[in-house]
């Protein structure tokens, strides 16, 4: 009888620790896209920021250019999220 509970709380235990371990995965998975979607859109931001300042001296050329790099940067990030999102879902 005794040995009987030891091991259906022993293969309880392994199920519960597989099922949480599961789950941690994919709350790490979530957090990377989320970090890549901030850092994205502060790097967008950033261009954003840039541009103003070189459009309010005038330079409009140079405004697009700080824009355009704020955007690649900002999708490259988000890229970078979502490759990692990807790498720990297929840990699991």
């Amino acid at each position: 009888m005794r040995m009987r509970l030891l091991m259906g709380l022993a293969v309880t235990a392994c199920f519960v620790i597989i099922v949480a371990t599961g789950h941690a995965g994919e709350i790490k998975a979530e957090m990377e896209n989320a970090k890549g979607q901030m850092k994205g859109e502060l790097e967008e931001a950033k261009g954003e920021a840039k541009a103003l300042k070189e459009e309010a001296k005038g330079n409009d050329m140079k405004a697009t250019g700080e824009r355009a790099k704020g955007n690649t940067k900002g999708a490259m990030e988000k890229g970078k999220g979502k490759a990692k999102e990807l790498k720990e879902r297929l840990k699991d």
